[in-house]
């Protein structure tokens, strides 16, 4: 099966490359028979790529991972973007025992006193209640955009993700930031308020900034850190690295 689905991984991300947004999405759709879940986080691209699927009217279980940690503004797009799409997105929360045991180790902000800590709290968090968002998937849908950051510059369109035996695709990989903006004014899609104020990469609230003139995108993530230890574990390996498919042939 890994191998078919490697196979299957490269068949798309070479029609990925000479397809636009809603080609993509359709040979997404199509290469499964069962469950394909999009996650969101109500981001500038995930906002995108809502507009995108249910507009399409693709079949797409919505997933979002509430951290306990988010921005009011956030909760308010989310609410927004149900109420104009008509759906409901689908909320994983922190297991109750395992944040009560992270706290009382670390207390409520001990992510800013360590990495290992940080990426306990992002663990518990975030990428436990991922693996139940996506459990028994065969396709995952990411906002993923290849110039965000420079760990970001060399991924696929579209790659196995050993890790939880599934697809992954990311169908704005090749978007700058201006082209997704530029698509969300033009379908009046719900953006979420904190972006006009410099926020361009939104997660927690107590490990997010504004963006300073002249920095990179995701500065403002996890800002206390050094740029190479900056992903919170929903997009790496076992090995802590971003993960990238190797290419093949």
């Amino acid at each position: 099966m890994p191998d078919a689905l490697r196979r299957l991984a490269d068949r798309l991300d070479q029609a990925f490359a000479t397809t636009d947004l809603a080609g993509r999405l359709r040979l997404l759709r199509d290469a499964f028979d069962g469950r394909v879940v999009f996650t969101t986080s109500f981001g500038l691209e995930d906002q995108a790529l809502t507009h995108a699927i249910r507009s399409l009217g693709l079949e797409a279980d919505f997933a979002t991972l509430d951290t306990g940690r988010l921005f009011p503004e956030t909760y308010d797009v989310w609410a927004r973007t149900e109420e104009k799409y008509g759906f409901r997105v689908k909320a994983f929360h922190p297991d109750a025992d395992a944040l009560q045991a992270l706290v009382a180790d670390q207390g409520i902000n001990g992510f800013y006193y360590g990495l290992d800590m940080r990426k306990a709290c992002c663990g518990a968090r975030k990428v436990e209640p991922l693996g139940r968002a996506l459990s028994e998937a065969q396709g995952w849908i990411v906002g993923l955009r290849g110039d965000q950051s420079d760990h970001r510059a060399n991924l696929r369109f579209v790659e196995f993700d050993a890790a939880r035996g599934l697809i992954k695709a990311s169908p704005l990989l090749d978007f700058s930031r201006d082209d997704v903006a530029a698509y969300c004014a033009l379908h009046d899609v719900p953006i979420n308020a904190l972006h006009e104020r410099g926020f361009l990469s939104i997660g927690c609230a107590p490990c997010t900034r504004a963006v300073k003139p002249g920095e990179p995108e995701r500065a403002g993530r996890w800002w206390w850190e050094s740029e190479d230890k900056k992903e919170c574990g929903l997009h790496v390996g076992a090995d802590g690295r971003l993960a990238r498919a190797k290419m093949v042939g």
